[in-house]
């Protein structure tokens, strides 16, 4: 039987500890609670029933943290360790997002556990003297309102629709996390998802 794997996105849910659900570490695994919990800037922690559906668990999470590369279970018995990612700081100014909008509930929630710049750590492409951020845009967010100049970064793989989501930002004035616009959620899941459609609608079109 296929493993029926789903993120949960909302930050309210009795199943999965607050902190989980603030890092976006919540899992459904064929319609039972799992969590993986980062417990510092390379290990996390995966709970949940089943131990022979961790490997492809971690596999997706690792789709949206890949410095994530050492992983134990709620004993702190190794699961699985990977060569470790090279990761280095990089200023703002730096950074070219890939998106327009900051979803101000999501900041709010990603916010509890931001205490200082280390902790901010998102997957980028070279961009010349830049770099283009995959993911992680809440986070960039976040890093300006504690004022931070610069966050961690780590090369990631490149994926070919993200640079017409640059292109469209660039047109729309975005060139740094500064210029990203910050609306509510319901106002984010409109814009954004209607933008997403209407991309990739165009794509299949061509």
């Amino acid at each position: 039987m296929e493993t029926d794997i789903q993120r949960i996105d909302m930050y309210d849910d009795g199943r999965f500890s607050k902190n989980v659900l603030y890092q976006h570490g919540a899992f459904l695994v064929n319609g039972k609670p799992y969590e993986i919990e980062v417990i510092d800037r390379c290990s996390a922690v995966v709970r949940g029933e089943d131990v022979s559906l961790y490997p492809e668990l971690i596999d997706m999470f690792r789709f949206y943290a890949g410095h994530i590369t050492r992983f134990v279970d709620k004993n702190g018995a190794m699961l699985l360790e990977l060569p470790p990612v090279d990761i280095f700081m990089v200023g703002l100014d730096k950074i070219q997002p890939s998106q327009f909008y900051v979803d101000e509930s999501k900041l709010k929630a990603v916010k509890t556990f931001i205490h200082r710049p280390e902790d901010i750590v998102i997957p980028v492409i070279s961009d010349g003297d830049r770099f283009i951020s995959l993911d992680g845009h809440t986070r960039l967010a976040a890093a300006m309102d504690f004022r931070y100049k610069e966050v961690c970064a780590f090369i990631s793989e490149d994926s070919g629709n993200i640079h017409g989501f640059v292109s469209e930002a660039r047109k729309r004035g975005i060139g740094t996390p500064y210029d990203m616009k910050r609306v509510g959620h319901d106002e984010y899941e409109v814009l954004w998802n209607k933008f997403c459609d209407d991309y990739f609608e165009k794509e299949e079109q061509i």
